[in-house]
């Protein structure tokens, strides 16, 4: 009898919470692709029981909101410009409704306890910020497709996909509604702009680290070509090895979605999946697969970090405007120094290949003549308008907070290493965040925040390194940092070869390197060349390599419509390589610092 009455009493409690839900989830909205082939996503969204909402006053009008950006791609793309064929239902009746701005309809619903929404979105871009659909797929962000009320982005939502004849593979991160086929649930709006959804006929590989399930969608448009066993075994690797740096996972499940289509790249991480688009050659190549697995190792790390441990302003989102932090040098740039890190973890790369990658970063920010203009603290507040919408002058007056930041990881870390002698790394301040701001407070951390975090694991003020790294342009001395385990920087330069610092397409010049030869010569972007040296452009590439540092040559372009003449004298290339190498005589401390930067055990 005991025993009945608690199964009764559980039965009954369940049964209770599944009404509640039913009746606070007041927001339903519904997605067909009837015709894919005309890149139409067709949408409907349903508010009811609107009487019951206190969040909506009672009166004449609601209204709808399309985002203008979505979180992790720090630009505004004005979402709205896709939607076709606004209409709104009041009850049984069609009512007026006017856009009032940019990406906002207001629906004159006059008190009516149900309102239902319906519209098109064109989706023909096929990136990871963006939505697409065509007959082999439908692909979407939630922000590019689905409107909001303003005033209620915490309510929760149901999402049913009605996907096309044929298609049998539905993959997102949303957790699916028991019993009720291609249906998903979100407990806000948020969590819909954060679980994009892949449609079609992929195929979906499945493993488990931690007990937590984890699914591999498979999207080609064709023939894809690789080993099964050892795609999910690299997978099972790189995860486990990026859980190890917090040493807590915080998802039920997570879903990789990825591309395979010529001339598409990058990813965007979401809460508990994320968005990666690579070569169908991907996997044909040791090197091309590494890099591959380095997306892969970059993107799930931020499940981490910028989605749990975010700076401040990262959170809770203004879809309407930007949202401005300087601290993209952490949320990007850290994690690309993870990504490598995570696969010299998972032995993926092996310790040599790694110093390799270090150094190979370090050339790439010591090459940017944009480095000694824009701080990266600058540069993460910048995003908005520069690193996303860059021009033929971005490489002579910016720098990426992805390298950049990736390289200061980098630096911090060992400087955590050599001053607590190996006790602490890099990984000490992210549990740290972890703890303090994520699990206890319950916020992002605020910028001067996170100097504190590794000023407290370092033991050590680190005030003088951020004036100067973080928030100036100074030159970054790097042997005061491999110095701790026992490496020096060394930078080779060419002065012997001439270098043209121009790039030329179509006899056109599209970039003009600060300080090379075409820069200080006069050239501009946009000139056509016609001539150099008397003959007719294009030459034989010995117009450069048979000349020496100091030669002049003769340069005729053609700018708007007129004909000019430059004597242009061949400076060598100021470009760098760096290398790390082993200093002479390491001591005791400086090889054991060693091992264990590089997990030699």
């Amino acid at each position: 009898m005991i025993k009945k009455s608690v199964t009764c009493f559980f039965l009954f409690l369940f049964l209770s919470i599944s009404i509640l839900q039913a009746q606070t989830t007041n927001i339903n909205y519904s997605l067909s692709m009837s015709q894919p082939w005309t890149h139409y996503f067709e949408v409907s969204m349903t508010l009811s029981n609107i009487s019951k909402i206190k969040e909506i006053p009672q009166k004449a009008y609601i209204d709808f909101k399309m985002p203008v950006w979505t979180p992790g791609s720090y630009l505004v793309r004005e979402y709205a410009k896709n939607v076709e064929g606004f209409e709104a239902m009041a009850g049984a009746k069609k009512v007026k409704a006017d856009k009032i701005n940019k990406n906002t309809w207001r629906v004159y619903s006059n008190g009516a306890n149900e309102v239902k929404i319906s519209y098109k979105v064109y989706a023909y871009e096929l990136s990871v910020r963006t939505s697409f659909l065509d007959d082999t797929h439908g692909y979407l962000n939630g922000a590019s497709i689905f409107m909001y009320v303003p005033q209620l982005k915490k309510y929760p939502s149901k999402v049913a996909i009605t996907p096309y004849k044929g298609w049998n593979s539905i993959s997102t991160g949303m957790k699916k509604v028991a019993d009720v086929e291609n249906t998903f649930y979100a407990p806000d709006y948020d969590i819909i702009v954060d679980s994009p959804i892949e449609i079609g006929t992929h195929k979906v590989l499945n493993f488990e680290i931690q007990n937590i399930p984890h699914a591999i969608a498979m999207y080609s448009n064709g023939p894809l070509e690789y080993n099964e066993d050892k795609v999910i075994d690299a997978y099972k690797r790189v995860t486990q090895a990026a859980a190890t740096v917090v040493g807590e996972h915080p998802c039920k499940d997570y879903t990789f979605i990825i591309h395979h289509l010529p001339s598409i790249g990058g990813g965007l991480e979401h809460l508990n999946s994320t968005t990666c688009q690579t070569s169908p050659l991907a996997y044909a190549t040791d090197l091309g697969f590494k890099g591959f697995m380095g997306l892969i190792a970059h993107e799930y790390f931020h499940l981490w970090n910028v989605k749990r441990i975010r700076p401040i302003a990262l959170g809770p989102f203004d879809y309407d405007n930007e949202n401005y932090t300087h601290m993209l040098w952490v949320a990007e740039g850290f994690t690309s120094f993870y990504q490598e890190n995570i696969l010299l973890r998972a032995g993926i790369l092996t310790p040599e290949e790694y110093k390799n990658k270090v150094a190979a970063s370090i050339s790439g920010i010591e090459n940017q003549p944009g480095q000694k203009v824009q701080s990266v603290a600058e540069a993460s507040w910048d995003a908005w308008i520069k690193h996303y919408r860059p021009n033929e002058n971005s490489t002579n007056s910016t720098i990426s907070y992805y390298n950049k930041g990736g390289v200061i990881g980098s630096l911090i870390n060992l400087y955590i290493i050599g001053e607590t002698k190996g006790k602490k790394t890099l990984d000490d301040v992210f549990k740290l965040l972890w703890n303090e701001y994520y699990k206890k407070q319950g916020r992002g951390y605020k910028d001067e925040e996170f100097q504190a975090g590794c000023e407290k694991v370092a033991g050590k003020s680190m005030d003088s390194f951020f004036k100067k790294y973080i928030w100036s342009t100074d030159a970054i001395d790097y042997d005061a940092f491999f110095n701790y385990v026992g490496l020096k920087l060394v930078k080779e330069y060419d002065t012997k070869t001439p270098f043209f610092g121009a790039t030329v397409q179509n006899n056109k010049i599209t970039t003009v390197l600060k300080g090379a030869s075409a820069y200080e010569g006069g050239l501009n972007v946009n000139d056509e060349i016609l001539e150099i040296d008397g003959n007719k452009y294009p030459v034989s590439s010995s117009y450069i390599t048979d000349k020496q540092v100091g030669d002049v040559i003769k340069v005729k372009v053609k700018r708007f419509g007129r004909e000019f003449t430059y004597d242009v004298k061949l400076l060598a290339n100021p470009s760098t390589r760096a290398k790390l190498e082993r200093v002479q005589n390491p001591t005791a401390e400086q090889e054991e610092l060693y091992k264990k930067w590089l997990f030699i055990k």
